[in-house]
């Protein structure tokens, strides 16, 4: 289908709507430029922005960020409130498998001339010492039935147990732990999460997850940029990982659950991967109790990863992690969904705000920011493909009017996993990067196939329509240097 099959209305440069039609509660946003839109136009994902606008007690717009494409249910991009007070449900697919995928951003003291002849041992160090990979399974001491603390008190369990800095949990979304979570809940509804996650803190999974070495190559803002630790030439560390297999049961279960619930309360939907409850229903407060859970697996897991990654990096550079100026400048989940304050027609409401490939983007003033932040909005981050570039971005005040404090999350795919395996069939794809002096390692063979850089949209296409939009703006981009993959 094209851009008029599905009705899209150009409003601005950056901006697209689907008026509000039959079935629909709120109209349709999509932020894009046009030669993006006619790209997105050929998914089915802007049909999805739309399914999405039919939920209960949905508030402003069904909206999708710029680096869309199809999803279960939401489009992964996908950002939709819904208001608990007026019927407002709450959807597993608007958070989607990997419950609290999220990316961190670990700054050091190190430059590119520091490291530039050792960046193959750093990225076999880190090969070597962090768990990758379909099924992987970690050292980190992870028998949820003995460790059930990790599912409430997140991030500050890792850090008892010796994983990390005290220091960490202040740079954590949430201090790296979300309200409410309750593991009995997951022990009734979903046994089976508790027996997949119990071997898989710290292991970095595969797909799209990895650590990257990166270099920050541009400032774009430099007074931010200072805040955050940040300058340029300086060695930073990404890891981006989720909730596993943990994650994934708890969704998987919950979904046969909200098919039940949305039967029960006579939600009529039009695609059954939106099955929902009320947020306020036992069904919907059950599955916001274990997302919770998961939520807070996936920040341990990230913690648990950076500190294996400090080990690593220290080990290889016959040092330590402090010596280094291995700080955490921030960890954003960018597959949640959260109950935040935001204002609904300039009244002050409680919302359910879902975030499926969508980030968290407050800007300077919010009282959920690390006091270090208060004053500039925390540190966005937006990772792009293994051959090309990231970016860190800061929210806008705009944010909050449009898009609930929402901006991307990442690049986008624009091939399926099986259609780049095929276009990478006979290229050397860790070659191709070396060229670009980049050192690439993987578990699985097919990953870098998958994962190639022409699999995505160029993220800097992505983060210039979320500048250009005035939601999120540009601080750094960073280069990658060694990537490792699952």
């Amino acid at each position: 289908m094209g851009i008029e099959e599905y009705g899209l209305v150009q409003v601005d440069d950056y901006r697209w709507e689907i008026p509000k039609s039959e079935g629909m509660r709120v109209p349709a946003r999509i932020y894009a430029d046009r030669k993006m839109m006619t790209k997105i136009a050929d998914d089915r994902s802007p049909q999805q922005v739309r399914n999405v606008a039919h939920l209960p007690g949905i508030v402003g717009y069904s909206m999708a960020m710029p680096d869309i494409h199809w999803g279960y249910g939401f489009p992964i991009g996908g950002v939709a409130a819904t208001d608990p007070e007026k019927g407002g449900v709450v959807s597993p697919g608007g958070v989607g498998y990997d419950i609290n995928c999220g990316v961190r951003l670990v700054r050091s003291d190190l430059t590119q001339k520091d490291v530039e002849d050792k960046i193959h041992d750093l990225v076999a160090q880190l090969h070597r010492d962090v768990p990758a990979g379909v099924g992987s399974r970690g050292d980190i001491t992870a028998d949820l039935s003995r460790a059930k603390g990790a599912l409430v008190k997140g991030v500050r369990w890792a850090v008892e147990q010796g994983y990390g800095w005290t220091e960490d949990v202040e740079y954590c979304e949430d201090g790296g732990a979300m309200e409410g979570a309750d593991p009995d809940i997951v022990q009734q509804y979903s046994p089976r999460a508790l027996e997949r996650g119990r071997r898989q803190l710290g292991t970095l999974g595969s797909g799209n997850h990895f650590v990257e070495i990166s270099v920050v190559e541009t400032v774009f803002n430099p007074s931010v940029a200072a805040t955050f630790g940040l300058f340029e030439g300086q060695i930073v560390l990404q890891i981006h990982s989720g909730s596993r297999g943990f994650g994934h049961q708890i969704c998987d279960d919950f979904l046969k659950v909200m098919g039940e619930a949305a039967r029960k309360y006579n939600i009529s939907l039009p695609d059954r991967q939106l099955a929902c409850a009320p947020a306020k229903s036992k069904e919907g407060q059950h599955y916001m109790r274990a997302m919770a859970c998961a939520a807070n697996y996936a920040w341990v897991n990230r913690q648990c990863l950076m500190h294996l990654a400090r080990e690593a990096l220290a080990q290889a550079l016959h040092s330590s992690a402090r010596s280094l100026g291995l700080r955490l400048v921030y960890d954003v989940a960018h597959n949640i969904a959260k109950v935040e304050k935001h204002l609904v027609d300039g009244e002050e409401r409680i919302l359910v705000v879902h975030r499926k490939g969508a980030t968290r983007a407050f800007p300077a003033g919010r009282s959920e920011l690390p006091q270090a932040y208060r004053d500039t909005g925390h540190p966005v981050l937006v990772p792009g493909d293994m051959g090309r570039a990231s970016y860190v971005l800061v929210g806008q005040p705009l944010a909050l009017e449009e898009t609930w404090g929402s901006s991307c999350h990442g690049a986008g795919r624009l091939l399926s996993r099986k259609g780049a395996i095929r276009r990478s069939r006979d290229r050397n794809i860790r070659r191709e990067l070396a060229e670009k002096g980049i050192v690439v390692m993987a578990t699985q063979r097919n990953i870098l196939g998958e994962e190639m850089p022409e699999a995505y949209k160029d993220v800097s296409d992505v983060v210039n329509v979320m500048h250009g939009a005035g939601l999120a703006n540009k601080v750094v981009r960073l280069r990658p240097l060694g990537v490792v993959k699952g």
